[in-house]
């Protein structure tokens, strides 16, 4: 398992908003990121691996239909979200 618990722990104190949050979209797309961060290491050492490709898009595109949701919902949380993990805009 590419991440451990103490580092999804340490990433939903960051990101949430009250203790014990772990569902809010901030948290969400936060342990997204942190994976498709793990995978796009892990394909510049094995390029063949086009079973864990599908499996990044597919949380690509998890993360962007989050981001969409939280910019039409709460704009001022997205632009921090953003902010903080270094995303794009």
């Amino acid at each position: 398992m590419a991440l451990t618990k103490q580092s999804i722990k340490n990433t939903v104190e960051k990101f949430s908003a009250k203790p014990n949050d772990t569902g809010s979209t901030s948290v969400q797309v936060a342990l997204l990121t942190e994976r498709i961060e793990y995978l796009s290491k892990h394909f510049s050492a094995n390029k063949k691996d086009h079973a864990s490709q599908k499996g990044l898009m597919h949380l690509i595109t998890q993360r962007k239909k989050l981001l969409s949701y939280l910019s039409s919902y709460d704009k001022k949380e997205y632009q921090s979200l953003i902010k903080k993990l270094g995303l794009r805009k």
